[in-house]
């Protein structure tokens, strides 16, 4: 309560680092993975190094007699600068093994930001799916509320009234709680279907000029008119996989201390096995809206269609993919260490009444949440775009009739990144396959 001004005005400055992130993706594509990097490795070693400075010198003008928050944060700031070390060192090696690939990366983030030229309102969408995850979130907290009053009053032994229900009743929080699931993840889905929509109708139009007016509510109102049934079934599917990892991490910590070292551990590969499970789903989700966008099927002829996409072209999708992934997640990593630098110089001056551990995570698990909400939408993109490349590659070869709608810039980072793999790969190397044609039309052009 005493840190909630400072909360509120971190909290803000991670939404505006957002947006000014979203800015530049648009208009510096082309510089901003190495202005990424960069900061991301001056921020990571100056937090870092702010973080030991302060540690430093708060041991040093400890008094002989210390109060409790004084120890409580001095071992906090011992436990963030140990934690920042780590993620630091990590972080650095990850980036020296990336580094061959920055020049790839580059030219998909080009890619990427002319659409957000040319449909700039996709910046705004994470905001618009907020407020309708609000109102159906308040909505299922008023109805939750009914629901804990329904039944016959009782007086019971302390003189209160109870509600108790009997019946069916008994079990409709079960269906309240699969509905709160289900119509979450329905409404992300409405968001991705939305986004792939507006990005495929951008891609296959040869002359961008002639876009149609306001491509993102032409792809709301195909969607409300002719998709919501295939959103509703991958929604469903996520949430088939969603529930039993929820009931397994509720029996594990019911059970914690309890159980064996066998069962802890059965429990545990479950729970991670249910994990990997829902993430796959999900981007398989992602790439057959993406395919329903583009063909108008069904989601399980789209969801083949998309399978078989993603399993022919699996290496150059986990080569360019991957990198464009790993440069977002270096951008959600440099809003949380502005937003922690900036909450670490701002309660530095309230040590002396209030802990840092607190309002320090509260303020970095939001910014975290805020950056991945806005560049989550830069990563739909960039999948979207290349299921898109994927597919004109593999039904267009260049000829008369069968034109390529892929945008030049991508065509010449295709023929850039396969000369140089080949260079650099000559002799069957490793690279070079990694990188080889996704079809035998893509070098006509």
């Amino acid at each position: 309560m005493t840190s909630k001004e400072i909360i509120m005005g971190l909290c803000l400055l991670s939404l505006v680092l957002s947006m000014i992130l979203m800015v530049i993706i648009r208009y510096i594509s082309r510089v901003l993975v190495w202005i990424l990097t960069i900061l991301v490795i001056l921020g990571s070693l100056g937090g870092t190094g702010v973080l030991w400075w302060l540690y430093a010198k708060e041991r040093m003008s400890a008094s002989a007699v210390e109060t409790q928050i004084a120890k409580e944060n001095l071992q906090a700031l011992l436990i963030y600068a140990i934690s920042a070390t780590v993620f630091t060192v990590i972080l650095l090696l990850i980036m020296l093994i990336m580094r061959k690939r920055v020049a790839l990366t580059i030219a998909l983030f080009h890619v990427a930001g002319k659409v957000f030229i040319h449909l700039p309102l996709l910046v705004f969408q994470p905001l618009w799916t907020f407020f309708v995850l609000i109102i159906f979130w308040t909505y299922w907290t008023t109805v939750l509320l009914f629901l804990g009053t329904t039944g016959n009053p009782v007086p019971n032994e302390e003189g209160f009234v109870e509600f108790r229900m009997a019946g069916p009743l008994k079990y409709m929080w079960w269906y309240h709680v699969v509905g709160l699931i289900w119509i979450s993840e329905f409404i992300l889905a409405c968001q991705q279907m939305t986004v792939a929509g507006a990005v495929v109708t951008y891609y296959f139009t040869r002359e961008k000029r002639n876009l149609p007016f306001a491509p993102i509510l032409a792809s709301v109102n195909r969607l409300v008119c002719y998709h919501l049934g295939t959103v509703a079934k991958g929604s469903f599917i996520i949430t088939l996989v969603k529930i039993p990892r929820m009931i397994l991490m509720y029996i594990h910590t019911q059970l914690k201390g309890k159980e064996n070292a066998c069962a802890r551990c059965m429990l545990k590969a479950c729970i991670c096995c249910l994990w990997c499970l829902e993430k796959c789903l999900t981007y398989l989700n992602q790439n057959a809206y993406t395919a329903t966008a583009i063909n108008s099927t069904s989601f399980c002829t789209s969801a083949k269609d998309a399978f078989v996409i993603l399993v022919e072209n699996a290496l150059r999708v986990a080569a360019i993919n991957t990198v464009g992934d790993f440069m977002l997640f270096l951008g959600k990593v440099l809003i949380v260490c502005s937003t922690g630098l900036a909450g670490i110089m701002l309660l530095n001056y309230q040590r002396d009444y209030t802990t840092w551990v607190l309002p320090l995570i509260i303020v970095c698990l939001f910014a975290f949440l805020v950056a991945h909400c806005f560049l989550s939408i830069y990563e739909m993109v960039v999948d979207v775009l290349f299921l898109c490349f994927a597919i004109d590659t593999k039904y267009n070869d260049g000829s008369p009739g069968r034109e390529f709608y892929m945008d030049k810039v991508l065509m010449e980072f295709v023929e850039n990144s396969r000369k140089s793999m080949r260079e650099a790969g000559r002799g069957g190397g490793a690279e070079c396959r990694e990188l080889k044609p996704m079809a035998s039309g893509a070098s006509s052009s």
